[in-house]
């Protein structure tokens, strides 16, 4: 790829993937692709777009409120989406959505998406995102999912803030041989875990990288689909 042949904000993404997630043991092809191909600075809050290809969390402040909610690193996001291990006939439930973008690198990786989001400005905030990117696999509804959603078997759970215990609800909303991606401790330990249903009642768990990323939060709100 000629990287200077590239509009500025194409050379900032491509920095991003080749220097950021690539050496964070990003590796999958899909993955990678994805990430050039969802525009990032298009879900992050217009305060904060200059700063939507760095390695930082970025925090979302939604028409100047402050939600208390964040981005995760690019390469945090990556990383998740690459140990969820999807097919592209999986369906995935993840909880905290967030702004929405990564549900939207989800969306280019599996069948269908639905996300929970605890805080219904930023469920309205994500719904928009999603929509103006004409992204159409992902389900968005406003509620308290952290101990599970429904009594859908998902393919793969991804929980987009961290929890002290995994609640046993999550695992057991995972089909046999689906994949809960977690991360899994309190500050300032935390571990990145993939816990992979093997039969009804049997689970396997493999630890894979070290982070610290907010809290999930909890509280029951409403609820809307689009």
């Amino acid at each position: 790829m000629n990287v200077t042949a590239l509009s500025e904000i194409e050379q900032a993404r491509f920095k991003m993937v080749e220097q950021q997630i690539r050496t964070w043991e990003v590796l999958d092809f899909k993955v990678l692709q994805a990430l050039f191909e969802v525009r990032r600075e298009r879900f992050v809050p217009a305060p904060m777009q200059g700063l939507a290809f760095s390695d930082v969390e970025l925090p979302l402040v939604i028409n100047a409120v402050d939600t208390r909610e964040t981005m995760l690193s690019p390469k945090v996001e990556a990383r998740l989406a690459q140990e969820l291990q999807l097919k592209p006939t999986d369906c995935i439930l993840e909880i905290g959505t967030g702004s929405g973008y990564q549900a939207a690198l989800l969306s280019r990786l599996a069948q269908q998406i639905t996300s929970v989001e605890v805080d219904s400005r930023l469920a309205a905030f994500a719904v928009q995102n999603l929509q103006r990117n004409h992204i159409d696999n992902v389900t968005v509804e406003t509620g308290d999912a952290h101990a599970g959603w429904g009594t859908t078997e998902y393919d793969a759970i991804l929980v987009t803030g961290s929890v002290p215990v995994v609640p046993d609800a999550l695992k057991y909303q995972l089909r046999i041989g689906g994949r809960l991606v977690v991360v899994v401790g309190q500050n300032p330990v935390m571990t990145a875990c993939r816990i992979t249903r093997t039969s009804a009642a049997s689970f396997d768990t493999k630890t894979l990288f070290d982070t610290v990323i907010k809290p999930l939060r909890g509280a029951t709100v409403t609820q809307f689909k689009f």
